[in-house]
């Protein structure tokens, strides 16, 4: 058995000037944001809600999700049960595509409440 549930809204943003980006989401959502290092900016989304990330990339702008798990093969072998493709596997997540195209992201539990909380999907 794994968990899994969604962990963040990844706003990514190519070019450099990652801190427009932040101040424009920050107004935008009316949630501040803080720069976290050179490539993320974290918007203070409530406790209970998902992450909202501004991320620095090369590839360019979009928007994907990030799902943190307890086993990121195992959910990503869910996954690719559903019809999802591995497009690459890196050192601490995995990147994925569902069949309608859109990339996300599975990743360790990224949210504190995790372990404890009630809204995470439990997977035989």
């Amino acid at each position: 058995m794994h968990r899994s549930r969604l962990a963040a809204l990844v706003i990514d943003s190519q070019g450099g000037e990652k801190s427009s980006a932040i101040e424009f989401w920050a107004r935008a959502l009316g949630w501040p944001c803080h720069e976290t290092d050179e490539k993320y900016g974290k918007l203070a989304t409530p406790p209970d809600q998902p992450d909202v990330l501004i991320q620095q990339v090369d590839h360019p702008s979009r928007v994907h999700l990030d799902i943190e798990t307890d086993d990121i093969e195992a959910e990503v072998a869910r996954l690719e049960g559903l019809g999802a493709q591995v497009v690459e596997r890196l050192e601490r997540w995995t990147i994925m595509e569902a069949p309608t195209g859109h990339r996300f992201c599975v990743v360790h539990p990224q949210r504190p409440d995790f372990e404890d909380a009630d809204n995470v999907n439990a997977w035989a």
